[in-house]
């Protein structure tokens, strides 16, 4: 089956839907909440519009430790029911409905104390590999010092007396996002992005629509539905005054960063995990290069662009540097992100720590239906209760979910093509190597990046300034996938930004010329869209060299948003 791209035609057809249509349910933000919920919807028949201010995944769902995980620092607060819903949707993820972007990795928590940690830890570690399933993924281990050591020699000599090996699962957060929203198109979803709700619409008290800004000319279109689901994550607040609701979800915001540095800084054969004070350290195989995450800290400034201090990397360096027999330094960061976590609030005085990762649904107002909290990787059952909730007396029988057994675009017969990955390679003239690479972001779908290619041969050849990433995937970005700007292309349909150590500034020019006849840029449209991204990188690393949050929130506020850049209306 082809996919439905998520070009430029199919953005004007969907906002044309959007404003004649009245929808079963208009779903208001982009994030792997808001476009779970799309599909959810989608499958039970209903007829859904998605509206996203910025791009999919631009927020909090892009930022992440890039992890499915079942959240095994839970079971010491012996919440046992979060623990198996996680773990059970682990294992839906990697084995039913998105084998293309959702892959097993090994990590080694390392243990300090003789006898007692590792009766205690194994313990937990057992309860994790049963309550996710039997062969769901391999079983936990316990290795020896020396054992541990031949999987991990970067370690210290004293930062382990043993180790316990276990698995989890990874994701390409943004791409996933992306493809939720893809897939819920194929299934008859009007979805846009850069499209900003301004206000709500009502019949008495009830919400029957949004009013609804398109960001890429300024023009304003009224969508008419049955029910709305705000999937706004840290701007439930922002909607529920826009709303005039009173006594809604509060969400707080807990601020996560994460440093990128190569693969062969670091001399492990595993991913690593290791408690801190404040949070968890992860140590993420991420391609040619690790992920060091997180931090979690209180976060009150710009939601849009959460920027990361010289204070939250020299904690991570620290951190990653009291286990590791070479230390890592400034002069190895790749690359630096930062994102925030909406944590349900209970009260000025609870760290965010504390405060607990499941969701709530609640309906304000009449027909506005709100969901908060959660963890990306229970994003499926977020969507289901709050479509549930949505669906009650809408006046016809809506079946229950069935995103369990709908598998995402891609991942139809991917087992297959990826076995015939070699004779793919010998026929499109690329490396095995260059063909998993594709196959693991793209699944059944990559046929259609290489039609691109034997249309147009020099979209074989590795994309200039990010030679991990072939010319095609910047053009499919745009022609397929909804990218509108060059930022939307570097940061999430690949990940450029954090993995290129200047940030994408060398793959800005290739890029935007690649796209630009997509996206029926001029020279002066594309010149503007790579300065922008030039000044976005300027103020990031800026930002990274301030001394804490407030001076590195003006730093990188001195970059101008693309909601700055809003094309007069006609």
């Amino acid at each position: 089956m082809k996919s439905v791209p998520l070009g430029a035609q199919y953005r004007l057809a969907a906002l044309g839907r959007m404003a004649e249509e009245e929808f079963d349910v208009l779903i208001v933000g982009g994030g792997v909440t808001g476009a779970g919920a799309a599909l959810d919807a989608a499958t039970r028949g209903l007829s859904v519009a998605v509206v996203e201010a910025r791009d999919w995944a631009a927020g909090t769902s892009s930022r992440s430790s890039k992890l499915i995980h079942g959240g095994l620092r839970y079971l010491e607060q012996l919440d046992f029911a979060l623990v198996r819903e996680a773990l059970k949707e682990r294992g839906v993820l990697l084995h039913k409905i998105a084998p293309h972007l959702v892959n097993p990795v090994p990590f080694l928590l390392p243990l300090q104390h003789r006898v007692w940690e590792r009766a205690y830890i194994g313990a937990g570690v057992m309860l994790y590999d049963t309550l996710g399933g039997a062969k769901a993924l391999p079983m936990h281990r316990h290795l020896t010092k020396k054992a541990a050591l031949r999987k991990a020699p970067g370690l210290k000599n004293d930062a382990l007396i043993g180790a316990i090996q276990y698995y989890d699962a990874q994701v390409d957060d943004a791409r996933y996002v992306m493809t939720l929203a893809r897939t819920a198109a194929q299934y008859g979803a009007a979805v846009a992005t850069r499209t900003l709700v301004t206000g709500f619409t009502r019949e008495g008290e009830r919400v029957t629509g949004a009013v609804v800004q398109d960001l890429e000319n300024g023009r304003s279109l009224t969508v008419k539905a049955k029910r709305v689901i705000a999937a706004t994550g840290v701007w439930t607040d922002d909607l529920h005054e826009l709303a005039n609701a009173q006594g809604g979800l509060k969400v707080r915001a807990s601020k996560g960063v994460h440093i990128v540095v190569p693969r062969d800084r670091i001399d492990l054969d595993t991913g690593l995990i290791s408690r801190t004070e404040k949070s968890v350290l992860f140590i993420i195989p991420w391609g040619d290069h690790w992920i060091v995450g997180t931090t979690d800290t209180d976060w009150e400034l710009d939601r849009r662009h959460p920027a990361a201090s010289a204070a939250d990397i020299e904690y991570l360096l620290e951190h990653a540097n009291a286990l590791l027999r070479r230390p890592l330094t400034h002069d190895d960061i790749e690359g630096v992100y930062a994102g925030l976590r909406p944590l349900v609030s209970a009260g000025a005085d609870v760290q965010t720590t504390k405060l607990s990762r499941e969701h709530m649904v609640t309906e304000p107002v009449p027909g506005l239906f709100v969901i908060a909290g959660g963890k990306y990787t229970t994003y499926r059952v977020m969507a289901k209760d709050v479509v549930d909730a949505a669906a009650k007396n809408l006046g016809t029988h809506v079946p229950e979910s069935v995103t369990e057994s709908v598998g995402l675009l891609g991942a139809d017969g991917y087992a297959a093509v990826w076995n015939e990955r070699g004779q793919l390679a010998r026929r499109h003239g690329l490396s095995q190597h260059r063909v998993e690479h594709l196959l693991r972001r793209y699944g059944s779908c990559v046929d259609e990046l290489f039609e691109l290619i034997d249309a147009d041969p020099d979209l074989a050849e590795p994309l200039g300034g990010a030679g991990e990433y072939l010319r095609v995937e910047a053009v499919y970005a745009a022609s397929h996938e909804g990218a509108l700007h060059l930022d939307d292309i570097l940061t999430r349909r690949t990940r450029i930004s954090i993995e290129q150590r200047d940030r994408g500034v060398a793959a800005a020019r290739d890029a935007a010329a690649l796209v630009a006849p997509v996206l029926g840029w001029d020279a002066a449209t594309a010149a503007a869209e790579i300065d922008r991204y030039l000044e976005r990188v300027k103020a990031e690393l800026d930002a990274n060299s301030q001394p804490d949050d407030r001076s590195a929130d003006v730093a990188r506020l001195a970059a101008k948003d693309l909601s700055d850049a809003i094309a007069p209306s006609a």
